[in-house]
């Protein structure tokens, strides 16, 4: 069973920085693309940033780019989302997904793997 558990959110303030970290398990994680979602409160779920398996190519959603940094450490199961200079408009539920293919622009593709989510909250 593909399990994925985020961790790692809070409540910080604009410009400071936070760390999301998604630990899977029940699947060989080395072979799946992962990705981050969001879903801010009376919003659309969107995506954030994804990253292929073994090359690790990274693709990120336009209002993140150059702040937020996806990684991810097959050794340790891990995947992460470092987000630097965080906004207000950045409040939302972060949820990771893992499949064969993952793609920024369907956030709602019935993923094998999907997180309960963490809540990350920027005040301004």
């Amino acid at each position: 069973e593909v399990q994925l558990v985020e961790s790692g959110g809070g409540l910080v303030q604009a410009g400071e920085s936070l760390r999301l970290s998604c630990a899977a398990s029940g699947f060989d994680f080395e072979y799946y693309e992962v990705g981050w979602f969001r879903q801010a409160p009376e919003k659309e779920l969107e995506g954030v940033a994804t990253i292929t398996d073994t090359d690790q190519k990274t693709k990120y959603a336009d209002s993140v780019k150059g702040r937020f940094t996806i990684s991810r450490d097959n050794a340790k199961n891990t995947a992460y989302l470092q987000m630097n200079d965080l906004r207000p408009e950045d409040t939302a539920v972060y949820h990771c997904a893992a499949d064969g293919v993952v793609m920024l622009e369907v956030p709602d593709g019935q993923y094998e793997g999907w997180g309960q989510g963490t809540q990350v909250t920027v005040s301004s």
